[in-house]
């Protein structure tokens, strides 16, 4: 089974690959050395039979017999293979060929020739075959045959052979033995992925990949899964925290409204007395209610099912509606409510209504913790870092170290334990703002220990720097 995976390992695949490449190349190789070294031979051999040629042409006819017989000179013994006088209607006189080879035509030109019938034995040459082969004309009338034996090329085509296998086996086998030896490795590395993986799988969170120093492509794939999992074990914690909020500030109205109806039951009250207890169980209930769909709005939101509907938003429209809307609240109060604009505010890419949620949600909790004869504003303005909306006030403000909590679920500062909510205001403010790709930012309004303010600042990215689905094509 072990063995079976390690052929199937990518490693050993890849190192077959490299094998396959390796012997391809070293064939390629042969074939190309082999094909060089007999153009050289067939270009070298000529060149000695046009030369032995143009010798013997300027012999006499006597010594040229003699020559040709007793293979008097060196050239004709060592280098020629054949050598033979012929009449010049083709009829044998002196030499190792008998017989006119078929082919062979005297126009002064080498031919590749088969000789099939046996040549007489030479100091060089025993056996028939492919020679190259050159018919001139001589002295007296005759033709002079010379030839010169490929033995050379076969010579060299097994010395190559040779030379390949010899170079080849040795490095196929180091490379697969290679192979395998990695291929364990990784296997081994794999299997240890796969044991943490199984101990994740029954429950173990804290487990990871083993990693190491994240030099190889395994390596940097197990970090990247482990921070996956990071990201996965903190997206635990922050479920089961919302849930044990979530349990926490349903059971408060839920038991509140279970002890009014009990009471109301054992104890004779009249009718009055009965709708007072309704009534405050159904806003106990409504309460309950609030918290559950402001949580699927936030999932709906961070989903980003909701970017269906973005198009252009002005701003100070919104920010005026925003005014009308809590102006009568802010007076009963006793608040200042104003908007203040900037020289030049352009649009943004968003969905209109989630904006005014935004903006309902921070002017609502400014004028929450805002107390009498304090001030709210609503500032809208536009730099080359993009669109600006402030929501001030002049409230008890947000301390340093609770500025990055307060968009948590269900985060309630202990300032505000008395003021009625829910904890999910700010946490919405933070998924719609996500959902359009600004930036929030949390700070003190003014330097006042007692009442230092806060000051929610969200900023969108430029107009002609957003790409709007529908307008690009035009």
């Amino acid at each position: 089974m072990f063995q079976n995976e390690l052929f199937r390992t990518a490693t050993f695949r890849l190192t077959l690959a490299v094998v396959a490449a390796m012997i391809g190349s070293a064939a390629f190789q042969f074939f190309l050395g082999y094909s060089q070294a007999t153009v050289f031979e067939a270009r070298r051999s000529d060149t000695l039979l046009y030369r032995e040629a143009a010798l013997l042409q300027t012999e006499s006819a006597e010594d040229l017999e003699r020559k040709v017989r007793d293979r008097a000179t060196d050239d004709l013994r060592v280098i020629m293979n054949v050598t033979t006088l012929f009449s010049q209607d083709h009829q044998y006189i002196v030499g190792d060929l008998h017989n006119w080879p078929a082919g062979l035509v005297a126009d002064g030109h080498v031919h590749e020739i088969n000789i099939k019938p046996p040549v007489r034995a030479t100091p060089t040459d025993h056996s028939p075959g492919v020679l190259r082969m050159l018919a001139v004309g001589v002295r007296g009338g005759r033709v002079l045959v010379l030839g010169r034996s490929w033995h050379m090329r076969s010579e060299l085509r097994l010395m190559m052979r040779h030379s390949l296998l010899v170079s080849i086996v040795p490095t196929v086998l180091f490379a697969l033995m290679t192979g395998i030896v990695l291929s364990h490795r990784a296997l081994a590395r794999v299997k240890d992925m796969h044991e943490a993986i199984d101990r994740i799988m029954e429950g173990d969170l804290h487990e990871r990949l083993p990693a190491g120093r994240q030099r190889d492509d395994l390596q940097r794939l197990a970090g990247s899964v482990n921070r996956m999992l990071d990201r996965l074990e903190r997206l635990m914690d922050e479920i089961r925290d919302v849930g044990n909020d979530i349990a926490h500030d349903l059971r408060t109205p839920l038991t509140r409204v279970r002890a009014r109806l009990d009471r109301a039951r054992a104890a004779g009250h009249s009718a009055e007395a009965l709708r007072n207890v309704i009534a405050r169980a159904i806003d106990d209930l409504d309460q309950s209610s609030a918290v559950i769909t402001a949580l699927l709005r936030i999932g709906e939101i961070e989903n980003g099912r909701r970017r269906v509907g973005f198009a252009r938003v002005d701003l100070d429209s919104l920010a005026d509606d925003i005014i009308d809307l809590y102006e009568p609240i802010a007076e009963s109060k006793g608040i200042t409510l104003a908007h203040v604009r900037g020289q030049r505010v352009g649009e943004v890419f968003g969905d209109r209504d989630l904006l005014i949620e935004v903006l309902a949600n921070l002017v609502d909790n400014a004028m929450k913790f805002t107390p009498e004869g304090g001030h709210v504003t609503i500032r809208t303005s536009e730099d080359a870092q993009g669109v600006v909306l402030q929501v001030e006030d002049t409230g008890i403000g947000i301390p340093p170290e609770e500025r990055r909590a307060v968009t948590g679920r269900f985060y309630r500062s202990d300032k505000s334990r008395h003021v009625p909510g829910s904890g999910l205001g700010l946490s919405l403010v933070w998924a719609i703002v996500q959902l359009h790709n600004a930036s929030l930012r949390i700070g003190a309004a003014r330097c006042d220990t007692a009442l230092p303010g806060a000051v929610f600042t969200i900023c969108f990215a430029p107009l002609s720097h957003t790409l709007i689905p529908g307008e690009e094509a035009a």
